[in-house]
């Protein structure tokens, strides 16, 4: 089974390729790694990230990885993106993912995703379980103009990671469905990047409820890739696996396994605190990664 790691834990850290590929290569013993644009911004000034695709490429050839992905990261996630309530914003967001297409691409990396945006809250405080028809409709039409445009870019597979907020599109089984039936005839392949912390998130699916399994089952073939991170199902915590939780590796990784997906790569996504130290970062995410890798040879 394809194992990785998403290089979230280099943010404000080991934060160029030249300091990231060796220490993934060497250090963690991979070769398998999704980028963050949490270290690019695809908006930066265009030389710049000529020659930050070029150092990428060619770090990753002298060290021998594969960069599999590019996903949005936590800074591009913040804003409420495509579901917006300005669509002024919406516009803004369509044309960041363009941008990020074209990034990738010259890259070297050949597949994008992550969480499509989030509706404004309300005063009240009360959230809805549906989007509003006319919401829903105007995002599967960017999602078909942002096929159409990594394709011109030559990106094979885009991605949409369903998160544990009814503010978030897709977070049901049901709603993944109707996405991936409305996007059947998208110029390049949407499909989806599932979270072990939040199809697990049992404040929002209820304690017998919450779990992959359905996920699992229902979305089949259309699951692109998966991310695994140490959790106790009480919030999408993205711990490693130094922490204790309620997942175990073995288990996780023979689930997968049982619904045919064998072949779907796997990457450790974990967060840390800033001004955690350094040293016991990368310490901890070697000792994950000696634990993981294990259950997914």
């Amino acid at each position: 089974m394809p194992f990785g790691v998403n290089l979230s834990f280099c943010v404000k850290r080991w934060v160029t390729p030249e300091l990231w590929a060796p220490l993934v290569r060497e250090d963690l013993g991979l070769d398998l790694v999704q980028l963050s644009f949490d270290l690019v911004d695809p908006t930066w000034p265009d030389d710049l990230l000529v020659s930050l695709a070029r150092d990428i490429r060619q770090c990753t050839d002298r060290a021998g990885i594969n960069v599999h992905s590019a996903f949005i990261g936590l800074a591009h996630y913040t804003f409420n993106q495509l579901l917006h309530p300005d669509p002024r914003v919406r516009d803004v967001a369509e044309v960041w993912m363009r941008r990020a297409y074209r990034f990738a691409a010259s890259a070297g990396i050949a597949r994008v995703g992550g969480p499509l945006g989030a509706v404004a809250s309300r005063r009240d405080g009360r959230e809805a379980d549906t989007l509003l028809r006319a919401d829903y409709e105007d995002l599967i039409a960017r999602m078909h103009r942002l096929a159409d445009a990594a394709k011109a870019e030559g990106i094979v597979e885009l991605y949409v990671e369903p998160t544990p907020m009814r503010r978030e599109w897709p977070w049901t089984v049901d709603q993944a469905l109707t996405m991936a039936t409305d996007l059947e005839t998208s110029a390049v392949p949407w499909k989806f990047c599932l979270d072990w912390g939040h199809g697990t998130f049992e404040p929002l699916y209820g304690r017998y409820r919450a779990g992959m399994a359905d996920w699992f089952a229902a979305l089949g073939v259309k699951i692109g890739v998966i991310h695994v991170q140490q959790t106790d199902f009480q919030y999408d915590r993205h711990w490693d696996f130094t922490e204790p939780g309620r997942l175990d590796p073995v288990a996780t990784a023979a689930l997968q396994r049982a619904h045919g997906l064998g072949q779907t790569p796997v990457f450790l996504e974990v967060f840390y605190p800033f001004e955690r130290d350094d040293a016991s970062v990368l310490e901890a995410v070697k000792r994950s990664v000696a634990i993981l890798k294990p259950a997914y040879a």
